[in-house]
């Protein structure tokens, strides 16, 4: 392994660096050189460290003044630096870590992610970057070669920008359809989520960036982010939200672990000895370092209590990882080495990843091209078709006329707002004003959409048919089109962002009445959804096509356009249940919606981020999250999660399984239609009196094609989690067995007989 620094070892220094400082860098026996080169070093008096990232991080913290060791505690938030006194290798983004040139450690320049690398509100004026679709999107792919590779070119150009840390690998489950941040996550299932957020992060770290994995844990509205305590058993929070996180991390190996702003047990994530050290570090064996979300630090004592960096120190209400630990330490109230712990763990996270050995540079090149491949393979990988009555689409080359309507079809693809929001390549397709308020609408000024047409990539692709656009505002003029066209395809959108959760699950804005109107007069209407989250459909029976498009990117417009006529056959399957209405959500409304305004003391007290007094909140369907509630409570979802067409159809047949301590369950997938296409095969076992998913196969087959598929069953997905025994306990026993195309639709059925066993997490 390579370190991009060297360390001489002569005499009293094989102890450590703390006495040999001042040989760093002193010689030319680095750690990359080969097998002879070492040879000659040790002939010469000098001996190789061992390249293990412990020993090595060991040395540089041991050479480190007591100073160097607290600046590494503690990040900035550059926009929030005066300019006078923004080092040159500051970047305008999310955070900033100084470096230590003396010993060879580059800064530490963070940037949000998720969807590409984020510039909100367009404030590094730069070439922009490839906005991937909503993470939502990429979840409705199953696909984590997919989601590894996007995440890769994400991590590509953060690196290319200067950036060595991403902030990605949201793994909040779904719980609510009314989270504004939904689409940054997974969605609802805790091993869709883990899977594809660890190959993500995966992807990500395989550019040489550190990835973190966020929120820990169970932030899962945004009403209240900041104050309110989720209050859940153990055995609840293994069983779902944690072992997402669980999953994650055992994939993507990432370098840091975002803790959230809410409180868990009435105590801070971000100061939460039960998630920091017991479970994260103890049980799961995590080893990198835990930073705080942005203005989520409450206390000094965190340091103590598994949190090792303060994120974004100038929103807190206090430089708890600054001025006052160092006063803390000073006083014996905290001892030194906390803080060389938590240093330990972030240099020795930056070597392990290659950080110093391999810093990056801004000015790097960016092949745009083919990172937009990437973002458009992943659109239409991910857009879900969920009703095609009659086969009205792909569109027949018969429609010479028609009407596109939606208020910015002509310009652009909606994206979700906050810190996750990309400057596009090319720049926004259009603006609007955000309808947000104070603090948020400081934060997210405006609604970006990204510079893909539908409307002009439809007629790229349709260009023997005449394509009229109409925003859709004035309704009688809409259906008055509607009823002079051979097609309509409506574009309806909501938005989502950070900070927001939403009232109800309508389009709003008058969407579903224009819907309505616009299929009344004509019946050959497609609906092209552009949201962030399920929606209800009212209108839903009057139409005979819909797409879930989600928030598409940089190559959006394309993509719905190459569903739509057929040239891209789609895949996408929901990870998300989309209810028929709001009654059958576990919660009758968002916790804390109706909790009154902090004071302004009281602001100074619970830090910028809060914007109500604290409450707490419980979830009703603890650990059965999504089609798990709806299985339970016998409620017929409107779309059921793992839901999606194609314009082939596909046959099952040949179940095998093979049980005992694993579950294997064996079958054979046949496209059985006229046109290649893929498939999402989903493989569910009953646990107790609900179904859960433990395992899938995307499977791409020719017309004809028959493939024959093994699918091994997440052990934990059977499991229950016994707190008594701190282990995961396999009931043994018979189990139903489900082989289908979503959770409510079976193609196959048997039954598999489990050993018993348990394990430690």
């Amino acid at each position: 392994m390579k370190t991009g620094f060297t360390i001489a070892r002569r005499g009293k220094c094989l102890a450590g660096l703390g006495a040999c400082a001042g040989v760093l860098l002193a010689t030319g026996a680095a750690f990359g050189q080969d097998p002879a080169q070492r040879q000659d070093a040790s002939n010469a008096g000098i001996l190789e460290v061992t390249p293990d990232p412990d020993v090595v991080a060991r040395d540089l913290v041991a050479a480190m003044t007591p100073k160097e060791r607290l600046q590494l505690l503690q990040s900035s938030m550059p926009i929030l630096v005066p300019v006078n006194q923004r080092p040159d290798d500051m970047i305008i983004a999310a955070g900033y870590v100084p470096g230590i040139p003396r010993l060879g450690l580059p800064a530490l320049r963070m940037t949000d992610a998720s969807m590409g690398v984020a510039n909100l509100n367009n404030l590094r004026k730069d070439q922009g970057a490839t906005a991937l679709p909503s993470t939502l999107a990429i979840a409705a792919s199953w696909d984590v070669g997919l989601a590894e590779r996007a995440g890769a070119m994400i991590g590509s150009e953060a690196r290319a920008k200067g950036f060595n840390v991403m902030l990605a690998g949201g793994v909040n489950l779904g719980r609510d359809a009314r989270n504004g941040r939904n689409f940054e996550y997974f969605g609802e299932d805790p091993l869709l989520s883990g899977m594809m957020a660890g190959h993500s992060v995966k992807g990500v770290q395989s550019a040489g960036v550190i990835s973190t994995v966020k929120h820990f844990a169970l932030n899962d509205q945004e009403t209240g982010r900041s104050v309110v305590s989720v209050n859940m058993d153990e055995a609840v929070m293994r069983e779902s939200d944690l072992l997402a996180f669980e999953i994650a991390i055992g994939i993507g190996d990432p370098g840091a672990i975002m803790c959230a702003y809410n409180r868990v047990n009435a105590i801070y994530t971000c100061e939460n000895e039960f998630l920091l050290n017991r479970v994260l570090r103890d049980d799961w064996g995590f080893e990198g370092w835990v930073m705080s979300d942005w203005g989520s630090v409450h206390s000094t004592e965190a340091l103590m209590k598994g949190l090792d960096q303060q994120s974004g120190k100038q929103i807190d209400p206090k430089p708890y990882f600054g001025s006052l630990l160092e006063t803390a330490i000073g006083e014996g109230r905290i001892p030194q080495q906390a803080a060389d712990r938590a240093a330990h763990r972030i240099v020795r996270t930056m070597v392990k990843h290659g950080v110093i050995d391999n810093p990056a540079v801004p000015g790097g090149e960016i092949d745009f091209e083919a990172h937009a491949k990437v973002a458009q393979e992943a659109a239409e990988s991910g857009i879900v078709l969920l009703k095609n009555e009659n086969d009205i689409l792909p569109i027949a080359a018969s429609a010479k006329r028609i009407a596109v309507i939606g208020p910015n079809a002509d310009a652009g693809v909606m994206s979700g707002g906050g810190s996750s929001q990309v400057a596009p390549v090319g720049g926004a397709g259009r603006e609007l004003p955000s309808p947000l308020e104070g603090i948020a609408r400081q934060m997210i000024p405006s609604i970006v959409f990204m510079p893909s047409s539908p409307l002009e990539a439809m007629r790229a692709a349709l260009p023997s048919a005449e394509i009229v656009h109409l925003d859709g505002v004035d309704v009688a003029k809409a259906t008055q089109l509607a009823r002079n066209v051979d097609l309509v395809v409506m574009m309806p959108e909501r938005w989502e962002a950070e900070t927001v959760d939403a009232a109800d699950l309508s389009l709003g804005n008058g969407q579903d009445e224009l819907i309505a109107a616009v299929a009344e007069a004509n019946p050959a209407t497609v609906v092209v959804l552009q949201t962030g989250n399920p929606v209800t459909m009212p209108w839903l029976e009057k139409v005979p096509a819909v797409l879930q498009a989600w928030y598409s990117g940089q190559r959006g417009g394309t993509a719905i356009a190459n569903v739509l006529t057929g040239a891209v056959n789609p895949s996408g399957h929901l990870p998300m249940t989309f209810p028929a209405d709001e009654s059958q959500l576990p919660l009758a409304k968002i916790p804390g919606s109706d909790a009154p305004p902090l004071t302004s003391e009281e602001r100074a007290v619970y830090g910028l981020m809060a914007g109500m007094k604290p409450f707490e909140m419980t979830y009703p369907e603890g650990a059965d999250v999504g089609y798990r509630w709806f299985e339970k409570t016998g409620a017929e979802p409107l779309f059921p999660f793992g839901h999606g067409l194609s314009y082939t159809s596909f046959a099952y047949d040949g179940l095998a399984v093979v049980d005992g301590e694993t579950l294997v369950v064996s079958f054979a997938i046949t496209n059985s239609g006229q046109r290649a296409g893929s498939d999402v095969a989903q493989v569910y076992a009953r646990v107790g009196d609900v179904k859960r998913l433990v395992g899938w196969r995307r499977v791409t087959l020719s017309p004809g094609e028959t493939k024959r598929v093994d699918v091994t069953a997440d052990p934990r997905l059977m499991a229950r989690f016994d707190v008594a025994a701190q282990k995961w306990v396999l009931d043994g026993g018979r189990y139903e067995i489900e082989v289908g195309t979503s959770s409510r639709d079976t193609a196959l059925d048997g039954e598999a007989a489990m050993t018993a066993r348990s394990w430690k997490p």
